[in-house]
């Protein structure tokens, strides 16, 4: 059985579905990316995965065991890095570590030598008698990673785990991620902003208004592009919009200042458009798929541009629901 098996799940907010009839599993030892425009059902996925919702109908299970029959057995198995820094800033690494292995129940003869093993494996151990409100933000990020673990979960959830942090951050925190599947035996169920982060991923799921849109490897969704992708700036993209589908033949979009194609040969097809298009061109560039274009011809959306937090939209969804009723 997958670690992680979701079926037909359904959750509703009075009028609102949240999340649409979705079905996925993840496989053990992977690193699964949940990937999804604010408001598209992540959170709430989520939160219903680690037993913080009960969903409308359908079923979800982590480790063979049912998230709504079985949520203390759920809670075991698993550890969760949320997009807010919840540490304990007045307490130091080390005593952040000890309360949590406490709170689970981590035998007291065992606490200080896993508090010790997962200090080392985040380059925090000279830093464990630190106050944490002294940790820079990729610091505090790495001691939430460590605290995950603590208890050794079989699935490890990271939602936005580097939102916020400055790009060496980010780099040095994705080493540590990346590794995680083999060295803790855990599985990796992450979301983030970031495309260039879900490269990392074995497979990814996509989702937009409730419903999983695209499933596969980064390497699998890519090649649903179709080719390269070409970006034009024109004097006006509407027009050449609709000349580029007349002359060419070729569907291209607008996105904020730019009209975007893809083309199977991006190099040959880039002096078609400039004779086609004439002097209105005023720039062009071509790159190699990647997972933010394969979201954005699915979407229509840059996940980048979503700015406000996914959870927002929920706890929102959920006042209106309770004022309702």
């Amino acid at each position: 059985m997958p670690i992680i098996k979701v079926e037909n799940l359904v959750k509703k907010f009075g009028n609102i579905i949240a999340v649409n009839d979705i079905s996925f599993d993840v496989e053990e030892g992977t690193i699964f990316g949940f990937l999804g425009p604010n408001g598209a059902g992540k959170t709430t996925t989520i939160n219903i995965l680690c037993t913080l919702l009960s969903p409308t109908s359908g079923r979800a299970f982590i480790n063979g065991h049912d998230c709504v029959r079985e949520s203390s057995s759920v809670r075991k198995s698993i550890g969760i890095v949320f997009q807010d820094i919840t540490l304990d800033k007045d307490l130091t690494a080390e005593e952040n570590l000890l309360f949590h292995a406490y709170l689970y129940n981590v035998a007291k003869a065992e606490r200080r030598k896993r508090v010790e093993d997962v200090l080392k494996f985040v380059d925090l151990h000279s830093r464990k008698d630190d106050l944490v409100k002294k940790f820079s933000g990729g610091m505090k990020r790495r001691l939430e990673v460590a605290r995950g673990l603590i208890h050794r979960p079989k699935v490890l959830f990271l939602d936005e785990p580097t939102l916020g942090l400055d790009p060496q951050s980010r780099t040095n925190l994705w080493e540590f991620i990346t590794h995680l599947p083999k060295r803790h035996n855990v599985t990796i169920f992450m979301t983030t902003h970031y495309m260039e982060e879900a490269e990392v991923c074995n497979n990814i799921a996509i989702i937009d208004d409730g419903k999983i849109i695209s499933r596969g490897s980064p390497d699998e969704l890519k090649k649903t592009v179709g080719g390269d992708v070409i970006y034009l700036k024109t004097k006006d993209n509407n027009r050449a919009k609709d000349e580029i589908k007349k002359i060419l033949n070729l569907e291209a979009a607008i996105k904020d200042s730019e009209l975007f194609l893809s083309a199977v040969k991006g190099e040959a097809c880039i002096p078609e458009l400039i004779r086609a298009l004439g002097e209105s061109v005023l720039s062009v560039r071509l790159q190699r798929p990647t997972l933010n274009d394969v979201f954005l011809k699915l979407t229509g959306k840059a996940i980048r541009e979503e700015e406000a937090s996914d959870m927002d939209t929920v706890k929102e969804e959920i006042r209106a629901y309770r004022r309702r009723n």
